[in-house]
């Protein structure tokens, strides 16, 4: 079994409260979720214009575990009212 940790940097577009910030990453938490991970705000939760998401995911190979971490970036990444800034990814296996 292979676990993978994503964890996603994000600055938001025209955002003036903490309201407004939710607004913007609750549907993308929805959106992740539906692919089948795990993913929450992990960061920066006082700040109404930056964001930092968790995403985690277990599969039994390590190439599953890569394509569905690129489909969780490219999902953040492909969002106008978002700008990634960063990305920092994990992968545990059963050698670890």
């Amino acid at each position: 079994m292979y676990l993978g940790a994503l964890e996603l940097d994000i600055l938001l577009g025209d955002v003036h409260s903490l309201k407004g910030k939710r607004s913007l990453i609750r549907p993308v938490l929805a959106e992740l979720r539906r692919l089948g991970v795990s993913a929450s705000e992990t960061g920066d939760q006082d700040l109404h214009r930056r964001a930092k998401l968790g995403v985690a995911v277990a599969a039994p190979d390590l190439a599953h575990v890569r394509d569905i971490l690129d489909t969780c970036e490219r999902l953040a990444a492909g969002r106008p009212e978002l700008e990634l800034l960063s990305t920092r990814r994990r992968v545990f296996g059963p050698e670890d």
